[in-house]
């Protein structure tokens, strides 16, 4: 088939991957001809688009340039991009094109998205397709998942859908149809419902804290329930990402505009908001409240390990409550400093670090927000030797309490 891809989201640029690997002709829309017009770090699909664009099957066009002869269009845009996207479909309406198409929606607008494409293009076969996309392993999670939920009703046009996902999905109960407004839903719902995952082991953890239980050996006990399972148990920090956040949001509104009371979504949320100061109440009561012309390390920008985006991340939750008490932070991440030095600039009492001991230097306390993986074995020699004070406030418990107070640590985690 040939496949026109409109958008730079990760999901977008994973479709164009994989589609065109699998011998489709796939062809990116934009103004910029080559991947740079993707807002991507992850190495692994950058990688794989330019295998393909090597191989033929994948180009780069403008708008001009793109023939009419498509058979399929993709849609994917963020929350924020609903004016291009609607620029796109304006322009696309002046096109002499044989309709009806196939068009996928796979654009984060939340509830009646699809109809907002479909308003422009009426004629067209109009169908939903979840960004179930996770960053970090995105081809992965596209792939390797075990069932497709997707917003279609008509029989004609399911079956041109899965012969376009044939090769990756070649077994029919791996598609999931259901009304478009019914999948839209759908996927808010399970953002919601790992959201609350995440937010009640929060919870839990600040319980277990006071009574003296270490919430890890209760994750471990929970998750090995099969009722349960162990995804999105791990206590931490506080949840951020743009599309999963919005998710959350936007869930929360679409259940308040239809009248219906919900304390839970909203609970969620303030539970999530809450524990991104988990750290800096704990470092605040260890100073007793003195933290005025201190310094303190950050290992950790970016929402989640593998991805350079801070979007609803803690780390700026933790940035403005330290600089209001007027503390200097040294912050290390992998791949996200430059987004944050984006957002921040250039302020004395922000040192954006290369190395990652280089920001724990004549720091009183290191303070983990992000769980990758260069952050989980430690020179604890080094550390002592370069902190001026020996505290480790470790917002992932990705350490072991114990040993690290045998190294002469004072250590607090999360609901330990």
């Amino acid at each position: 088939m040939k496949i026109a891809i409109f958008g730079t989201t990760l999901y977008a640029a994973v479709m164009a991957a994989l589609l065109s690997e699998y011998g489709h002709e796939v062809y990116i829309c934009h103004e910029s001809n080559h991947t740079a017009v993707f807002d991507i770090k992850e190495q692994d699909v950058l990688d794989a688009l330019d295998k393909q664009l090597k191989s033929g099957f994948l180009k780069y066009c403008d708008f001009e340039h793109l023939s009419l002869e498509m058979d399929v269009y993709i849609f994917s845009f963020n929350v924020v991009q609903e004016p291009l996207a609607r620029d796109v479909l304006h322009k696309l309406k002046q096109r002499t094109i044989i309709h009806p198409k196939l068009m996928i929606n796979a654009s984060t607008f939340g509830l009646n998205g699809t109809q907002i494409f479909k308003d422009f293009l009426p004629q067209d076969d109009w169908v939903y397709f979840p960004d179930t996309i996770q960053e970090g392993h995105a081809l992965g999670s596209l792939s390797r998942a075990s069932r497709l939920i997707i917003g279609c009703e008509s029989t004609r046009v399911q079956q041109q859908i899965q012969e376009m996902l044939r090769p990756l999905f070649p077994r029919s109960q791996q598609y999931l149809f259901m009304p478009v407004r019914d999948a839209e839903f759908t996927k808010l719902s399970i953002s919601g419902m790992l959201a609350t995952r995440i937010s009640y082991m929060n919870d839990l953890a600040v319980v277990a804290e006071k009574i003296g239980v270490d919430i890890a050996y209760v994750r471990e006990g929970m998750a090995a329930d099969t009722r349960i399972g162990g995804s999105y148990l791990y206590p931490g920090a506080g949840f951020g990402g743009e599309n999963f956040s919005q998710d959350i949001l936007t869930l929360t509104n679409a259940v308040s505009n239809t009248g219906v009371k919900s304390q839970l979504l909203a609970q969620v949320w303030d539970i999530n908001e809450q524990q991104k100061e988990f750290l800096f109440r704990k470092l605040w009561n260890y100073f007793h409240g003195n933290l005025a012309g201190k310094t303190v390390a950050i290992w950790g920008a970016a929402f989640k390990e593998n991805s350079s985006s801070t979007h609803y991340s803690p780390i700026h939750t933790m940035l403005e409550a330290l600089w209001a008490q007027g503390v200097t932070v040294k912050l290390h991440d992998p791949q996200a400093l430059e987004e944050i030095e984006e957002i921040y600039g250039q302020r004395d009492d922000l040192i954006l670090c290369s190395d990652q001991y280089q920001a724990v230097d004549q720091a009183h306390a290191l303070c983990l927000l992000t769980a990758w993986k260069q952050y989980r074995s430690l020179d604890y020699a080094q550390l002592k030797q370069r902190m001026q004070h020996p505290l480790i406030l470790d917002g992932r418990n990705i350490y072991d309490p114990e040993y690290v107070k045998a190294q002469g640590f004072a250590y607090m985690g999360v609901g330990r």
